[in-house]
């Protein structure tokens, strides 16, 4: 059997399709406890759905008691203005404070879609806000990672997206975490685009799509997680790969749709990849 230089994690924005997550409010606990019995073992929750446990003292507890590590945390701010304002730098700097307690997590950078409007000004500014957060956590220590996203309302979702802002993505500071879901969803192959720009990715998102209209339950879809996982394997990528289920069957119970996917790891991505 092959041993594999990556690990696989767990998002939580699964709990946060129903109701802009207010159905799950508080509930990192829990979604701890599920990542751990689907046999994940890291969890990446996003910044401002934390709740309670934004302490890392009760962080720490929870994730011992599951096993499981802090793989990253998902800051998801809208940095349309020139400067960060005053709410973005104050959380910002609470999301690096926390992750210096916990060595190794990642800081994942996301923008807010919130329209495409004044295109080619702000994608230069999202960069720019981007390598400042970045640069303020990597002077401490912490990993950072830009996760582009595709909405309509994004203005990081096409490849012309891609090339002005992953080209103006300062490397001393920050990676790139390829979604492959949100890649094909933008119009563009998951594969070819991670060779173009392999320099830069220190983190990678797993969902599946169907085009149906969009994205697909883990494994029933069209994104090809074998060839994808090999190539990564075959460069020696030894960061995080975090499942990120966005099927539709995730609104009503996003329990299940964990555990399929980490059943879907285990029985069939793992033996075909020969781990």
């Amino acid at each position: 059997m092959t041993q594999l230089p990556f690990r696989f994690g767990n998002e939580c924005y699964t709990w946060f399709m129903k109701d802009d997550g207010a159905a799950h409010a508080n509930r990192l606990d829990h979604m701890i406890r599920l990542t751990g019995q689907a046999g994940l073992k890291g969890i990446e929750p996003i910044h401002f759905w934390m709740g309670e446990l934004a302490d890392p003292q009760r962080l720490t507890a929870e994730l011992e008691a599951a096993e499981i590590e802090l793989a990253a945390v998902a800051l998801v701010l809208e940095w349309n203005h020139e400067v960060e304002t005053e709410s973005e730098r104050s959380q910002a700097d609470a999301v690096i404070d926390l992750l210096c307690g916990f060595p190794g997590a990642t800081l994942c950078t996301v923008q807010l879609p919130t329209g495409r409007e004044q295109l080619e000004s702000r994608r230069l500014r999202l960069a720019d806000h981007v390598n400042a957060v970045s640069r303020r956590a990597a002077d401490r220590g912490v990993p950072c990672s830009f996760h582009p996203n595709s909405p309509p309302a994004s203005i990081n979702r096409t490849a012309e997206d891609y090339e002005v802002i992953l080209e103006r993505l300062d490397p001393g500071v920050t990676g790139w975490t390829p979604d492959v879901g949100h890649i094909i969803n933008g119009g563009m192959d998951p594969l070819t685009t991670m060779k173009k720009w392999r320099s830069l990715i220190n983190h990678v998102h797993f969902k599946d799509w169907d085009g149906d209209p969009e994205f697909a339950l883990m494994g029933e879809g069209r994104v090809d997680f074998v060839g994808i996982s090999g190539w990564l394997a075959s460069w020696g990528y030894g960061g995080w790969i975090i499942l990120e289920d966005e099927a539709e069957q995730a609104v009503d119970d996003p329990d299940g749709v964990t555990l399929h996917d980490g059943k879907w790891l285990r029985d069939t991505l793992m033996p075909q990849l020969g781990a």
